[in-house]
């Protein structure tokens, strides 16, 4: 009795901290394109803060203060502003924007603004407040990473072993595979919590991801934060924002946590559509200085945390026009713990996943490995490295067998490793058995194909 009575008080005073102690009006001074002037409330704002304008028919528009310009605040609206004229009224509120997770957020399907979109009825609130935009831990108090990661996808276990608490890249075209990789690893990979952020995303394939590739196993242990590529650029850039909030709370629960991301580039580019229309100069590609200044805020919050709990992130990246070099990619890579290439040339001759193993990278795998593992991983690695050198001779028949040594032994084992290297979606793949399974194969004939030519 006396528990349940300290955890109704705890609720009531936390309801009674939410009550703003009073509120501050302005006024609609202009609108242009999705940008709203407030006027009278200059000393009372910042940016980051919140204020609803009143529309039409008492409709409440949310906006988030993103600039000033000669005394007045600039506003971006969360949705549409039909209704909205000069004059309108803006409420102001002097909370920051903060989110509160609960255990009962499992299972279900949220928007950006935290509200549940799935109809089965309102989300629990839990009594932490967690900020949208936190920090990430202090470096030098934050864990180190911890084990290898089960992530059941042989490629990635064997060739680029994730470890707990790394943040990893998955670079990709549109139309290789991205998100059936994404669904597999939300599957089958050994964590307590998979939050999964879909940035950008187009409308239709939202229900195929939850329904087809998550399956209801999946998001039994699940959080999926959506904002579909028709909602305001706000709506997506908060969703980004919030799929963090969210698995730092279970991080903090001492949960190990798997945080996924498709996809960063969208993140990137709803962030220049609200520099651009603040009046930011466009840098490389259109894109602004703040894009390349909130990537590592945003990517740095997953990561080790300083207690039990990590958030293991996997981020994928929109290659535009399939250039690993263009800004987005380039910037990601450099903040990121390795990046998984895909590419569309094994798509197109059938292998999936299609992770180019050679242009791939996991900074951690090394350190977590055993010797024997790694020795195991150079080798084939080495082998897939002469054979690609020499793919194009040996495709069509200029090179002969026995010029030379090297290329007669990566021919031979070489179907064996694409064999090794192809998994069907609803395959999953344990650790130890892709380890045992890569020895027999190099320490054996290769006779599952060789791929030889006269």
């Amino acid at each position: 009795m006396e528990d349940t009575v300290a955890t109704l008080l705890r609720h009531l005073a936390s309801d009674i901290e939410k009550v703003p102690e009073f509120r501050l009006y302005g006024r609609v001074t202009a609108v242009l394109g999705m940008m709203v002037e407030i006027g009278g409330v200059e000393r009372a704002l910042s940016i980051g803060d919140r204020c609803y304008v009143q529309a039409r028919g008492n409709r409440m528009v949310t906006c988030e203060v993103v600039g000033f310009r000669d005394g007045r605040a600039l506003a971006m609206p969360f949705a549409a502003l039909e209704g909205v004229g000069i004059g309108s009224r803006a409420q102001i509120s002097d909370a920051e924007p903060v989110v509160y997770p609960d255990d009962g957020w499992l299972g279900r399907v949220i928007d950006a603004m935290g509200e549940a979109v799935d109809g089965k009825g309102p989300l629990p609130e839990g009594n932490e407040p967690y900020a949208l935009r936190g920090s990430p831990p202090p470096a030098h108090k934050r864990n180190r990473v911890g084990e290898k990661l089960d992530v059941g996808v042989r490629a990635i276990n064997q060739f680029l072993s994730i470890c707990r608490g790394q943040r990893m890249g998955i670079f990709a075209g549109s139309g290789v595979g991205k998100s059936v990789l994404m669904a597999m690893l939300a599957r089958f990979a050994s964590a307590d919590v998979f939050v999964i952020g879909l940035i950008g995303e187009r409308g239709r394939e939202v229900q195929e991801f939850i329904q087809d590739y998550l399956g209801e196993e999946g998001m039994r242990r699940s959080v999926v934060v959506v904002a579909t590529s028709d909602e305001s650029p706000l709506m997506r850039r908060q969703a980004a924002y919030l799929t963090l909030a969210v698995a730092e709370r279970f991080r903090d629960q001492g949960k190990q946590v798997l945080c996924m991301m498709d996809s960063v580039t969208r993140f990137a580019m709803a962030q220049r559509e609200i520099g651009l229309a603040t009046g930011e100069p466009p840098a490389s590609k259109g894109y602004t200085p703040t894009v390349f200044a909130e990537l590592p805020r945003l990517l740095e919050r997953a990561g080790p945390g300083v207690g039990e709990g990590s958030i293991t992130g996997l981020f994928s990246v929109l290659v535009e026009g399939d250039d690993h070099n263009e800004p987005i990619s380039d910037a990601v890579r450099g903040i990121l713990d390795g990046h998984i290439v895909l590419e569309r040339a094994i798509a197109d001759r059938g292998r999936y996943p299609s992770i180019n193993i050679l242009r791939s990278v996991s900074r951690m795998m090394p350190g977590c490995n055993t010797p024997e593992e790694n020795a195991l991983v150079r080798r084939a690695r080495a082998l897939m490295a002469t054979y690609e050198d020499m793919a194009d001779m040996i495709r069509l028949g200029a090179y002969r067998r026995g010029s030379d040594p090297q290329v007669d032994e990566s021919i031979k084992y070489h179907d064996a490793l694409e064999a090794f290297l192809s998994q069907d979606k609803d395959e999953q793949a344990e650790l130890d058995d892709g380890y045992a399974r890569l020895a027999e194969i190099l320490e054996g004939d290769g006779s599952v194909g060789n791929g030889a030519d006269g």
